[in-house]
C-alpha cells in the first residue's frame, strides 16, 4: 500500500478498532474528490471516523447536526450589511471548511438538504448572485440512521446520486468491543491523535490518482456493469453514467492506494457494490420476493466478461 496512504490509515486505527475497510473506502472518496454516505445505527463510531480522518490529513473539520428547523443559510451561511462599509459581507457558514461531517442528514428538510448537495456537486457556495469557491480539499461525509424513521426526509434518488458511495460500519466483534473499552477506560483517543500528512500532500495525492491509468478495456467493463443494471429485470432504476464516472474515479484512487499507476478489473469488481448500490431500485415485485440490491450486484458481477487483457505495470 501507499507509504502515505497507510499513515493516515494506521493513525485512524489508534482511534477505530476494526474498522480497516471502512476507513480505506472513506480514504478512496477523499482521494477521488466525492463524497460518503455512511448509514448505520447509532453509537457504532460514524462520527469518530470522520473527525479521525480529519485530524490525520491536518484538514479543517466541521460538523453539522441537521434537524427539521435547520435552514439552508445555517449551513452555507449569510450575507450582512455592514454600515461602517455601507456593503453587504459574507459570513461563512459550517459548510465552509475542508471535511464536513454531515450529520443525520435524513432529518432536515428537502430545501435544506439540497442546499448541502449542491455545494458537494459544485464545490461552491451561490449567495444573493454571488459564486464563493470552497476551500480544496472539499470532503463531506453524512450519516444517516437506517432504523429510526419518523420524523426524517429521506433523501431522493437524484440526490443520492450525488454521493460517490455508501458505506455500512456494522458492530465491533467482542475482541474489538473490549479493546475499545481498554482504549476509553481513562482517556478520548481521538484527543491524542496527531496529522500524518499535510494537505498539501492530501492534494498532491488528489492529482496524482487523476493520472492513474485506466485502459480502454476496463472502461468498457465498467460500462459493461452499468447497463446491466439497467437491463436486469428487477431493477426498476439502474445506474446513471454519473454512478460509471464515480466507480472510474473510484477505481483510480484504490489502485493509487495499492501504490500502482493503473487499473486492474479488480479494482473495479470491488468497489462496485460501493458505488453502485445505492443508485439502484429494485421493482416491488422483485422486493417481494426478498431480492435485494446485494444479490442483483453479485450476479451482474459473477456474470460479466472480465477483461482478459494482461494487466502489468506500464
Amino acid at each position: 500500500m501507499h507509504r502515505k496512504i497507510e499513515r493516515i490509515i494506521g493513525n485512524i486505527e489508534k482511534v477505530i478498532i476494526g474498522k480497516r475497510e471502512v476507513a480505506e473506502l472513506s480514504l478512496v472518496a477523499l482521494l477521488a474528490g466525492g463524497h460518503v454516505l455512511l448509514e448505520d445505527v447509532p453509537g457504532v463510531g460514524k462520527t469518530m471516523m470522520v473527525r479521525a480522518l480529519a485530524k490525520s490529513v491536518s484538514a479543517e473539520f466541521k460538523r453539522i447536526q441537521f434537524t427539521p428547523d435547520l435552514l439552508p443559510s445555517d449551513v452555507l451561511g449569510v450575507s450582512i450589511y455592514n454600515p461602517k462599509t455601507l456593503q453587504f459581507e459574507f459570513r461563512p457558514g459550517p459548510i465552509v471548511g475542508n471535511i464536513i461531517l454531515a450529520d443525520e442528514i435524513n432529518r432536515t428538510s428537502p430545501k435544506t438538504q439540497s442546499a448541502l448537495l449542491e455545494c458537494m456537486e459544485e464545490s461552491s457556495v451561490s449567495i444573493d448572485g454571488e459564486v464563493i469557491p470552497l476551500p480544496m480539499p472539499f470532503f463531506v461525509m453524512a450519516t444517516q440512521n437506517p432504523i429510526e424513521y419518523e420524523g426524517t426526509f429521506p433523501l431522493p434518488e437524484a440526490q443520492l446520486d450525488r454521493f460517490l458511495m455508501k458505506i455500512r460500519m456494522g458492530y465491533p466483534t467482542e475482541s474489538e468491543e473490549i479493546e475499545i473499552l481498554r482504549r476509553a477506560e481513562k482517556s478520548v483517543p481521538i484527543d491524542h491523535l496527531e496529522p500524518v500528512v499535510t494537505i498539501n500532500e492530501l492534494l498532491e495525492l488528489q492529482e496524482e490518482v487523476r493520472n492513474v491509468y485506466v485502459d480502454d478495456s476496463v472502461k468498457g467493463y465498467i460500462v459493461q456493469l452499468a447497463r446491466a443494471t439497467r437491463e436486469d429485470a428487477g431493477v426498476y432504476l439502474g445506474v446513471s453514467p454519473r454512478g460509471t464516472i464515480a466507480l472510474m474515479r473510484a477505481s483510480q484512487a484504490y489502485a493509487k492506494m495499492q501504490d500502482r499507476d493503473f487499473v486492474k478489473p479488480d479494482d473495479v469488481q470491488y468497489l462496485a457494490p460501493f458505488v453502485f448500490g445505492h443508485r439502484i431500485i429494485l421493482k416491488p415485485e422483485a422486493r417481494y420476493e426478498g431480492v435485494t440490491v446485494d444479490d442483483v450486484l453479485d450476479n451482474i458481477i459473477a456474470g460479466s466478461v472480465i477483461p482478459i487483457r494482461r494487466f502489468v505495470e506500464r
